[in-house]
């Protein structure tokens, strides 16, 4: 039997007990940090490096792999360009290399692997149009550049799983700034406005366009206090995955985990706290069971339902805090599924 087909055995498109990183790692050494993914994680991913610079970032890499929708910097911002250029070419280059080492070091890997990418709502707010203003301000420009990005996110799903013949890919759509879109609180340039919000329809429109259009599980996250999860939940996701830390209202959680939804729990803390000592995986797997508890599921369920991860990205962590945080949540997942 494939791991695809034992996956597909699984309810949820992960081992039980599994933890995995959000995404960004710190340093310029992309063979390290995919070497430390691979021993950390039970569900290991593609590290994000953004201290390398433009093309590297979370806008710039996506922008990368849109479809017949060039990007380019301008005055330090990344924009749609007339035609491929430089900047295309530095983003194209990162993302091989990465490939490459992802196929060097795990291209025999039979369990679950996971790729990220900003979701529409964010690329539209990080994105400007080439006469100036954000792709947010324009609707049509907006549904265009989903389009452009389901299409793209297809072919590097695809790529990946060529790659990787014998894993099981989960796509992680990155869309921090989607409650402010859906608030209307993403500023215009000149900063005395704000851009229309988005409709919460037209937002599960563009969500769902992607979701179904790459052909893996997906994963939506989003580091905010105001997650909409029922919108996220009706778009075809298989997971959220939040900070709890930010967590205010248990029972939109509780609802959406009630209906199926799988969680990303952001249980570490992304960067030290003052003055203390690195998370244990104790302290970890208790803050998981603690919001468990508090929602009333049978803790037989956690495990299963639940993938243990730190907060946020960990670009701003030390080498050595990121490889201790990613032990931490691997060890606290294991703690979890022993109970």
């Amino acid at each position: 039997m494939t791991e695809q087909q034992r996956a597909a055995d699984r309810k949820w498109p992960w081992p039980a007990g599994a933890a995995t990183g959000i995404g960004s790692m710190p340093g310029t050494d992309i063979a390290e940090a995919q070497r430390i993914v691979l021993g950390e994680l039970a569900l290991p991913h593609l590290p994000e490096l953004p201290a390398r610079g433009p093309g590297a970032d979370l806008i710039g890499r996506t922008g990368g792999l849109l479809v017949d929708l060039p990007v380019e910097l301008y005055a330090g911002r990344w924009r749609v360009a007339g035609r491929p250029g430089r900047d295309l070419r530095r983003a194209h280059d990162f993302l091989a290399r990465d490939l490459d080492q992802m196929t060097e070091q795990a291209g025999e890997l039979t369990g679950t692997f996971k790729i990220q990418a900003a979701g529409p709502l964010t690329l539209a707010a990080g994105l400007e149009r080439p006469v100036g203003g954000r792709m947010l301000r324009d609707p049509g420009a907006v549904r265009d550049l989903t389009e452009s990005l389901a299409d793209g996110l297809r072919a590097h799903v695809a790529e990946v799983r060529r790659r990787l013949p014998r894993a099981t890919v989960l796509l992680q759509l990155d869309e921090p700034t989607m409650p402010a879109v859906l608030a209307g609180r993403i500023p215009t340039e000149s900063g005395l406005g704000a851009y229309r919000p988005v409709g919460s329809s037209t937002a599960t429109g563009l969500l769902r366009t992607v979701v179904e259009a790459v052909g893996v599980p997906v994963v939506v996250h989003c580091c905010a206090p105001d997650v909409p999860l029922e919108l996220i939940r009706s778009t075809g996701a298989a997971a959220v995955a939040l900070d709890l830390h930010l967590v205010e209202r248990l029972d939109p959680v509780g609802e959406a985990i009630d209906a199926g939804l799988g969680l990303f729990a952001g249980a570490a803390p992304t960067l030290p706290v003052p003055g203390g000592e690195e998370p244990s995986s104790a302290q970890v797997a208790d803050r998981v069971r603690q919001l468990w508890d508090r929602l009333g599921f049978p803790r037989g369920q956690l495990a299963e339902q639940v993938v243990v991860t730190p907060a946020c990205g960990l670009a701003g962590a030390s080498d050595g805090y990121a490889r201790s945080v990613l032990t931490a949540c691997r060890d606290a997942g294991r703690r979890l599924a022993e109970e």
